[in-house]
């Protein structure tokens, strides 16, 4: 779980810092930069695995592109300056984690925060594309966890997440200057009998975290672990309605593709178990999807064709009609989708969805807004089989959904003015939380009701409401 994100020089996240709980809508008008925040935890999910050069091509880019320029990611990139960045996550990571070996580790603690700042480095000639050079990077325990944490939790959920150590606790840290460079150093955890680990950031490709493979540094690599489970849906309509075949991949992407495939092992157990229950599957999917108002349905089931060997998902309304994934409206296959996430046990860490509310119906606004809120983990109760640890981020420029929100979590996306050294006064972004909420500190912009009015009143030229009595 993603709990204080701090960024300083990404794109217009000049200077942010915010607060997440399980549920986070941010609302704001379009051309603010809202998606610029999920860019910022996409790129860190991306260095917890890919090398610098490849991390920073692959956000907001389509499948195989990989021309991007790195300057695309800082603060007026192409001003002739040395550009950098630093991006700042506080989580709480597994307490248990798999490393590539197959080997189960438990995480010395799990509260913790990460730094990275990252340069710009310019490439030969007038033509040359730069590249991105490691400047510091720092993995440590958050050592007031109580004060740290301010979303709205009972003990019981806490003690249950949260695994501390000694303060002051190290895990990669950025203290020493050599003759070639800073060094990061991977401490040593005593409980595992490691030792204690350097590597020069100058020069190097890739963050030091992402080459924590094994368990033998066990917190480092459960850090590594959420940060690789942050992911961004962007639910495609053509890929939510293809069938699958025998080999394709059983966990729901990014986009929708595998819908079947992940409905029919959530419903019969990754190895067909005899034990599994795949009416029961079937019919809480069939039941939730029931909520959106005109889709009558009575079940649906995902059907193997052996001759083809194909998965293809089939829904039969009430009357009887019995219709393929494809038949069914854009709107109804992304609720569909998040109703099969909400019974996928395996399916944990953070989702980041851009305007969820798209091909909704207005009276559906409800449904789909209290699904993606059931999708998060409820602070109420220790995390487990029947409440899965998962994180939700949503953004939108909706009325309805911003309505239909309790304003504890919302976040209102602005710019204001800010003062910028040697470029005088520019606007960026801020994430303003609701007065009076747990997010609110003393002293910080925060927003009332007066600051959302085109929110919570129709347009002033509107030409068809309703007469003042029949309005509930």
């Amino acid at each position: 779980m993603l709990t204080r994100l701090q960024v300083q020089g990404f794109k217009n996240l000049l200077d942010v810092d915010v607060e997440f709980g399980p549920f986070t809508c941010i609302a704001g008008a379009n051309g603010m930069g809202k998606s610029n925040v999920f860019d910022a935890i996409e790129f860190l999910s991306y260095l917890a695995t890919d090398p610098l050069s490849e991390a920073s091509q692959r956000v907001r880019s389509a499948a195989g592109n990989r021309g991007g320029d790195p300057r695309d990611l800082f603060w007026d990139g192409y001003r002739s300056d040395r550009h950098q960045m630093t991006l700042s996550a506080e989580m709480i990571v597994p307490n248990e984690v798999e490393d590539e070996l197959g080997e189960r580790v438990a995480s010395t603690a799990t509260h913790l925060r990460y730094e990275v700042t990252l340069r710009y480095e310019a490439g030969r000639g007038d033509h040359g594309l730069g590249r991105l050079q490691l400047v510091r990077e720092d993995l440590r325990q958050v050592d007031d966890s109580r004060a740290s944490l301010r979303f709205p939790a009972p003990a019981e959920f806490l003690n249950a997440v949260i695994t501390r150590v000694e303060p002051g606790r190290l895990f990669l840290s950025t203290q020493r200057q050599t003759e070639d460079g800073l060094v990061v150093d991977v401490h040593a955890e005593q409980k595992r009998g490691s030792m204690k680990r350097s590597r020069v950031a100058k020069g190097s490709s890739r963050t030091v975290l992402s080459t924590m493979t094994t368990a033998d540094y066990p917190t480092v690599l459960a850090a590594r672990r959420e940060m690789q489970s942050w992911r961004r849906l962007a639910l495609e309509p053509s890929a939510l309605r293809a069938p699958d075949g025998t080999v394709s991949p059983e966990i729901l992407a990014p986009d929708g593709r595998y819908l079947p495939s992940t409905l029919y092992r959530i419903a019969h157990g990754p190895d067909w178990s005899a034990a599994a229950e795949p009416e029961r599957v079937y019919a809480a999917v069939a039941g939730r999807l029931s909520d959106l108002s005109g889709v009558a349905v009575e079940n649906l089931e995902v059907e193997y064709d052996e001759a083809r060997e194909l998965f293809t998902l089939f829904l039969r309304e009430r009357g009887g009609l019995r219709l393929p994934a494809r038949a069914l409206s854009e709107g109804t296959l992304r609720f569909l989708a998040l109703c099969v996430l909400l019974e996928d046990p395996d399916f944990t860490g953070l989702i980041c969805m851009e305007e969820p509310e798209n091909g909704i119906h207005p009276a559906n606004l409800p449904a789909m807004v209290q699904l993606v809120r059931d999708l998060a983990v409820d602070p109420g109760h220790p995390p487990g089989a029947d409440n899965p640890f998962r994180q939700v981020i949503i953004n939108t420029h909706s009325p309805g959904v911003v309505q239909l929100c309790d304003p504890a979590d919302l976040l209102l996306a602005r710019l204001r003015p800010r003062s910028v050294p040697d470029q005088g006064v520019m606007r960026a972004l801020s994430l303003m939380p609701y007065r009076g909420s747990w997010r609110a500190r003393p002293g910080e912009p925060t927003f009332s009701e007066a600051d959302v009015v085109e929110y919570l009143a129709g347009p002033p030229t509107a030409q068809l409401r309703l007469p003042p009595g029949l309005i509930a």
